[in-house]
C-alpha cells in the first residue's frame, strides 16, 4: 500500500515554512495544512549535533500537545549544519553569511535532519546525516551568490539546489535531499 494511501483518513499538518519541506511532501502525493507555531530554538551546549535537530524537532511537534485530534499527525523538522564540531546557524546578516560561506569554502562539513512525526498516539523521532564537501570559493562567488540568492533563512547561509550547488559542491556523502 501507497503512503499516501494508507495516510488519506489522517489530517497532516507540516510545522515548517520550509519550501523544500513542502515540496518534497507534495512530491510525494500527500495532502497536508502547514501550521506553524513559534518555539524557543535555544538548547543546551550538553548535547551532541544529532541530538541538537532531534531536540529542536522534538519541541515544535510538542508546542501542537493537546490541541490535535486523534486523526491527526504533525510533521516537524530541524536541519543544523556543522564544521568541526560547531554549529552554523542562520546569518544574522550578509557579514555573517560571508564568514559562515568562508568557513565552508575547501571543507567537509555535516549537515543533521531531524524529523519528528507526532500523534496524540505517539511520537517518532530520526534523523538523517550527511557530508558535503566544496570546493574553495573565491570572494567574489561568495559575494555573486549572496547578492543574487540571499540566503538568509538557511542554516549554513546556503541552498545546495541553488547556483552555489552547480558551483560550490565537490561530493555529498549521503542524501542530496537532506541538505535540500
Amino acid at each position: 500500500m501507497l503512503l499516501h494511501e494508507k495516510l488519506k483518513n489522517k489530517k497532516l499538518i507540516l510545522a515548517s515554512q520550509s519550501p523544500r519541506r513542502k515540496q518534497l511532501l507534495a512530491e510525494m502525493g500527500l495532502q497536508f495544512e502547514v501550521i506553524i507555531k513559534s518555539v524557543d530554538e535555544s538548547f543546551s551546549d550538553d548535547l551532541k549535533m544529532q541530538e541538537v535537530a532531534l531536540y529542536i524537532a522534538r519541541q515544535k511537534a510538542e508546542a501542537f500537545d493537546h490541541e490535535i485530534d486523534n486523526n491527526t499527525i504533525v510533521i516537524t523538522a530541524d536541519t543544523i549544519v556543522c564544521i568541526d564540531n560547531m554549529i552554523l546557524n542562520k546569518p544574522e546578516d550578509r557579514n555573517d553569511a560571508v564568514r559562515i560561506l568562508q568557513l565552508l569554502s575547501g571543507n567537509k562539513h555535516t549537515v543533521i535532519t531531524a524529523v519528528c512525526l507526532f500523534s496524540n498516539e505517539k511520537e517518532k523521532e530520526f534523523f538523517v546525516a550527511t557530508d558535503v564537501y566544496f570546493r574553495p570559493l573565491s570572494l567574489e562567488q561568495i559575494n555573486y551568490y549572496l547578492d543574487n540568492y540571499k540566503p538568509y533563512d538557511k542554516a549554513g547561509s546556503y541552498g545546495i539546489q541553488e547556483w552555489i550547488g552547480l558551483v560550490g559542491l565537490e561530493k555529498i556523502v549521503g542524501s542530496y535531499h537532506n541538505v535540500m
